[in-house]
């Protein structure tokens, strides 16, 4: 008998399913998956690939007959060239890397009962978080996936894939850089803790860890010595993950090594290579619509270094509230307006550079009444040049800086920051918002959302910056003092030389909102809110219940000094920051 079957795939997981589509695509004819479940992740890869697949199909043995693999499961056999054993089993001595609560909404590698319109986190960086975050977006969850750790290049194809059509799309929150330092419960929701200033904790419905799960063995299906010794069994993993002494790679490079050494006769293409690509517009356009999901509708330079831009996104809302942020990206394959060079471009021309920036806001709509951006389908963003450094070398601005209205960018879909009007519950009680440079960003939002609202208690918006041209919205701050006796507008240009420097913390000291504004710091009816350089918070560290400030004196230090309290993950205060880096 010959075989029926060129390469036969036992588990439709995302590594799995990349071999196979990677088979296809050098010349293997008739591939086929063996899935022991009822259905597949990922449905749409099988079609346009022409993948044959067998629902239910638990293998129980590999035996070599002749020159043939026949593959058993309970139902019927298989003859096959070259197998690939892509399912993986949970460790069962496994365990979340942080404490965690004791709770039915956090789970293992399960899904929630009833995901729709929940709230999930999903803990992971590998195919296996993935393949968590695309069912449940599927499913109909809000999705935010702690990747910290994630290295996209080590992801098979298709879970690549995935995850850029997630962020795309605009269907999941990606945390490349963050973990949680502890899952705890509050009201009975688990809340994520995370040991990262630029991640708030954040409360969800339920936590899905993607567990460790390592390759099957080849007791587990069932191969014998001698399809073994064919060297045309494969598992798919990392090769320190099986303790068994069999051929395995990882899921982004098992489909080229299987297909070299069991199909010698295919010539395979050679793999892309990231600096053969630089420099073809049609290799650009292909980044471009494959990563971007947004258009740039408005930037204006306040100067060459300072701009207001607006981006409307292809998909999803830009529903927000005043002092949260988005993420913005760019390829490193765009251009810079410096002559800076970006470390290992090679390996990096072909991914996206993100940052987070606050949202900012409109003040007026384009009728002069107070802008309502909850309505709007944009969000607008004020951001400064970042020049480069010896020690640093930025690569989002420098790029953004050549962009202009109706060029497309990357908007990440939005994360609930802490950083928002929240405690402020009494429409009489004082407001102050203390910030430097592009801090203000968040706090024009604020101010908006406050008077348009009807807040009739006093409102101080202070921001420092190098000269008057850095103030971008100046005009419009102007304006809402004229119609609001409740608000007042403090700016503070440090480097005009007819203009006396003081800084924020001059502001508390001098009591100047007390002796000019007739604006008491009273910590009974107060809340202050601080946003820009850390330097200007101060914020203070606390190690075994010992509080230290930094050397230099922060506004933090000096509202304490006056019976103010730090808003922070175990006690709620009247003092709110967001640092800028």
């Amino acid at each position: 008998m010959t075989a029926d079957h060129d390469l036969v795939v036992v588990g439709g997981n995302a590594g799995g399913l990349s071999a196979a589509v990677f088979a296809r695509e050098c010349g293997v004819q008739r591939v086929s998956i063996l899935e022991p479940g009822t259905a597949l992740g990922f449905p749409d890869v099988v079609g346009p690939s022409r993948l044959d697949v067998g629902y239910g199909e638990q293998v129980t043995s590999i035996e070599l007959d002749g020159d043939d693999l026949v593959v058993s499961t309970g139902r019927r056999q298989y003859r096959t060239r070259a197998v690939l054993v892509a399912e993986r089993t949970a460790r069962p001595d496994w365990e979340p890397p942080v404490p965690i609560v004791e709770s039915d909404r956090v789970l293992v590698d399960r899904l929630p009962d009833h995901p729709s319109d929940a709230d999930v986190l999903v803990v992971g960086h590998t195919d296996h978080a993935v393949e968590l975050a695309v069912t449940l977006v599927d499913k109909g969850s809000g999705v935010v996936v702690a990747a910290g750790g994630m290295d996209p290049s080590r992801l098979s194809p298709v879970a690549l894939s995935l995850l850029n059509r997630l962020e795309r799309e605009r269907q999941a929150t990606l945390l490349y850089r963050s973990l949680p330092i502890a899952i705890r419960s509050v009201d009975g929701y688990p809340m994520a803790d995370f040991d990262d200033r630029r991640t708030p904790d954040l409360q969800f419905d339920y936590v899905v860890f993607a567990s460790g799960r390592r390759p099957q063995t080849t007791s587990e299906v069932g191969v014998s010595p001698a399809a073994l010794a064919s060297g045309r069994v494969w598992f798919l993993g990392e090769p320190d993950e099986t303790p068994d002494d069999v051929p395995t790679a990882p899921g982004w490079r098992v489909g080229r090594e299987l297909v070299s050494v069991a199909f010698p006769e295919i010539t395979m293409p050679e793999p892309p290579r990231p600096e053969r690509r630089r420099g073809f517009p049609e290799v650009i356009d292909e980044l471009r619509a494959e990563h971007y999901n947004a258009t740039i509708t408005h930037f204006e330079p306040t100067h060459s270094d300072l701009w207001v831009l607006r981006v409307r996104p292809d998909h999803g809302s830009v529903s927000h509230l005043p002092g949260q942020y988005a993420s913005l990206g760019l390829g490193y394959w765009e251009e810079r307006v410096d002559d800076a060079v970006d470390p290992d471009l090679d390996a990096r021309f072909d991914k996206l550079i993100r940052r987070s920036y606050s949202i900012s806001c409109r003040i007026f709509d384009d009728h002069g009444y107070l802008a309502d951006d909850s309505r709007a389908d944009e969000l607008e963003f004020y951001i400064v040049l970042v020049p480069p450094t010896p020690d640093n070398v930025p690569g989002l601005t420098p790029r953004l800086a050549l962009k202009k209205p109706g060029d497309r960018i990357y908007l990440g879909p939005k994360v609930a920051g802490r950083y928002t009007l929240a405690p402020v519950t009494d429409p009489g009680g004082t407001v102050i918002l203390l910030s430097t440079g592009t801090g203000e960003a968040p706090h024009n939002a604020m101010v908006t959302e406050l008077l348009r609202k009807g807040h009739h208690g006093p409102i101080v918006s202070a921001v420092t910056v190098r000269q008057w041209a850095d103030l971008g919205y100046m005009e419009q701050h102007r304006e809402l003092e004229r119609r609001y006796p409740n608000y007042h507008y403090v700016p503070l240009p440090t480097r005009e030389p007819d203009v006396p420097k003081r800084y924020i913390q001059d502001l508390i000291t001098e009591d100047v909102f007390g002796t000019e504004h007739g604006v008491a710091l009273d910590p009974a009816n107060t809340h202050v809110f601080l946003c820009g350089n850390p330097a200007m918070i101060g914020l203070p560290t606390d190690v075994d219940g010992t509080v230290t400030y930094p050397e230099t004196t922060g506004v933090v230090e000096l509202l304490v000094q006056r019976g103010f309290t730090l808003d922070h993950r175990n006690q709620r205060g009247n003092v709110h920051f967001e640092e800028y880096w």
